[in-house]
């Protein structure tokens, strides 16, 4: 058992290790620090116990989670993801998300949509939604609006384009706020990208050429320092690749 979580910050971490935070005593009357606990970590009173391989992340105050290179994706509640459309069943459409079994996809989940007015979604369209029913109880469930029953980007995709996958971990470095990957990315080619949280990526620039250009830069930022990275993409503006 450790003492000070914020020590071990950029550290490895193994499934098991616990943390305990030292409280202020109840007659101090100084109000105890709010800890939030995000993927990789779990509270058994006022500790915290790790649950997954992987390096302490912290973002002040007082977020804390394990930044892991998993592959296989655990629906949460409220995230975002790229899904195939793998079957109709009545009124719900089955989507593949990448997870240990499919999410399920009302006909009714789309902005405007009604019973007369059904969405155009066919089998093998791809889909960016979000999770409104995640947990290890229940099927899975998706929806493609928000909570004012707009779409706000969700929805099909629409015709080319280009999927394919990427660790959980570059995932949240995109989607990171500024981040510089895709500020270096955008400065190449004029594309639209779509990141979902399990792990898909979808792009696509002005041509086939551009966009699979596009694809493969990506994959390489994987395992590249911010430095590296930078002289792959300076290459590729100057037309060296």
């Amino acid at each position: 058992m450790f003492n000070s979580f914020k020590e071990k910050i950029s550290e490895v971490l193994l499934p098991g290790d616990v943390f305990t935070f030292d409280l202020p005593d109840l007659a101090s009357n100084v109000k105890p620090e709010k800890v939030i606990c995000g993927p990789g970590l779990r509270r058994d009173g006022d500790d915290v116990r790790v649950c997954k391989c992987g390096i302490l992340r912290h973002k002040p105050p007082n977020v804390f989670w394990i930044d892991s290179q998993q592959k296989r994706y655990v629906p949460v509640k409220g995230e975002t993801v790229i899904g195939v459309v793998t079957a109709k069943s009545g009124d719900i459409f089955k989507v593949d998300v990448g997870g240990s079994e499919l999410a399920s996809l009302s006909y009714l989940a789309f902005e405007g949509a009604t019973k007369r007015n059904r969405p155009n979604v066919q089998v093998g369209d791809l889909v960016f939604a979000q999770f409104i029913i995640a947990n290890k109880d229940m099927e899975p469930e998706l929806v493609c609006i928000d909570s004012c029953g707009r779409a706000n980007g969700m929805g099909v995709f629409g015709e080319g384009g280009f999927l394919f996958r990427v660790s959980l971990g570059l995932v949240r470095r995109l989607l990171a706020p500024q981040s510089e990957i895709v500020a270096d990315l955008s400065g190449l080619f004029p594309c639209e990208l779509v990141v979902g949280l399990n792990g898909r990526v979808w792009v696509k620039a002005k041509s086939t050429q551009q966009t699979l250009i596009l694809a493969n830069l990506l994959e390489s930022c994987e395992n590249m320092t911010s430095n590296q990275r930078q002289a792959l993409f300076k290459r590729v503006a100057d037309g060296a690749l």
